[in-house]
Parts: C-alpha cells; structure tokens; sequence
C-alpha cells in the first residue's frame, strides 16, 4: 500500500510539474547566407487580405467624375482590411459599377454610370444585401477592375 501511495505521489507531481517551453526568433540571417521555411523571421505586415484565385482584367478607360470622388474619398481615409476594389459589370442590359465593402457586416454597393446607387447585393447581417439585386453575383458579366487601394 504504501508503495502505491508513492507511485500515485509521484505521478501527481510530474504530471502537474511546470513545462518550460523556449521560442526564439531569428534576428540575423544564417551563416549560410541560405534562409529556410524553418527560420524565416516572422512578419507584421497584413497577411489577410484576400488573395483572388484569377486577377480580372484592369480597365483602362476613363473614370467617370462621381468614381473619381469615390476613390479620393477611400484614400483619405485609413487603409481599409479587406482593400477597397472597384469593378466594371455588365449587368441587366447596363454598365454598372461594384464598390467592395469596407469590413464585416456592412454592404457593397452597385452604381450605375452616372454614381446612382442601384442596389447592395451582398454584405449586411445576412450577407445577402439590401435584396434589390438578389441575382447580381449569377448575372453579372465582364468583369474589368476598375481600381484597387494601393496601400
């Protein structure tokens, strides 16, 4: 009995004993002048904007006045996470252009060409838009981007 007793002592103890773990990060590059996946430094810089599986064809045609507002407008604010992306559609027979959502629940925004607000087909509490133009991700053609935040 004894003997258990001190078996069942020991257990509690090692397995309750503190565990030291040691991180280090690499400040220098390795002698080798050689860096691998298992000593890259880590980084701050954003790695969680989107990353598209195609990149759509730039448009390089004139922006009308009321986009070039639109733009500045983003650009004098703070960098937005995800980026700002505007888009050139074809949608019900008309030009139309998609302006990205800033964040989280908030919608996107599809204006005509003269920067009248037509509908929000996504985002929201749903992320179904504001239902205006339910069919817009399905119907929507020729995509160009139009611009992207460069920061």
């Amino acid at each position: 009995m004894r003997l258990l007793s001190f078996a069942a002592a020991l257990l509690l103890t090692t397995a309750c004993a503190h565990q030291q773990v040691s991180v280090t990060t690499p400040t220098s590059p390795p002698p080798s002048g050689q860096v691998s996946a298992t000593d890259a430094a880590p980084t701050s810089a954003n790695t969680v904007d989107p990353v598209y599986a195609r990149i759509p064809e730039s448009d390089t045609t004139a922006r009308p006045q009321w986009l070039k507002a639109r733009i500045a407008a983003v650009l004098a604010e703070r960098k937005r996470n995800p980026i700002t992306r505007i888009f050139r559609y074809q949608y019900e027979g008309k030009t139309v252009y998609y302006q990205s959502a800033p964040c989280c629940d908030q919608f996107s925004q599809v204006f005509d060409t003269k920067g009248k607000l037509i509908c929000n087909p996504d985002g929201g509490i749903t992320g179904k838009g504001d239902g205006k133009c339910p069919d817009f991700e399905k119907n929507k053609t020729n995509e160009k981007l139009v611009w992207q935040d460069p920061r």
